[in-house]
């Protein structure tokens, strides 16, 4: 197997309902985005992906994040956008786009700052 990794971040402001605390405010981060990619078979060329095209797809995914008030950009208006949910949110989207009979999205890791951070993926 194969797994190839992109990097890439937005910057979004958000409010976490229900929480008790700081986090309950209005209040920012630069988010980080990890997606990570698995493929048994190199293509014609031997590579998985392009990394550009990864990171291509990925950003087309989260443009709509950036810059924004999540909590107003559907399921956020109904669902906290937590980094949990967010991660979730990213991997479902990509997937659509990514997976083919060889190339899997494997695991989106959403990064709210340095030290925190939560990842989505499914098991088999």
């Amino acid at each position: 197997m194969f797994e190839l990794m992109i990097e890439t971040d937005f910057s979004a402001a958000h409010q976490i309902r229900g929480y008790k605390g700081a986090c309950e405010r209005l209040h920012g981060h630069n988010w980080k985005i990890q997606v990570h990619v698995v493929a048994e078979r190199l293509n014609e060329i031997d590579m998985v992906i392009d990394f550009h095209e990864l990171k291509r797809l990925t950003e087309e995914v989260i443009a709509p994040l950036d810059h924004s008030f999540l909590n107003d950009i559907f399921p956020f208006t109904e669902k906290n956008p937590s980094s949990e949910n967010i991660a979730k949110w990213i991997y479902d989207s990509l997937r659509k786009k990514i997976n083919n009979d060889n190339i899997h999205l494997s695991a989106v890791t959403v990064w709210e700052s340095d030290g925190a951070s939560a990842s989505y993926f499914e098991s088999d």
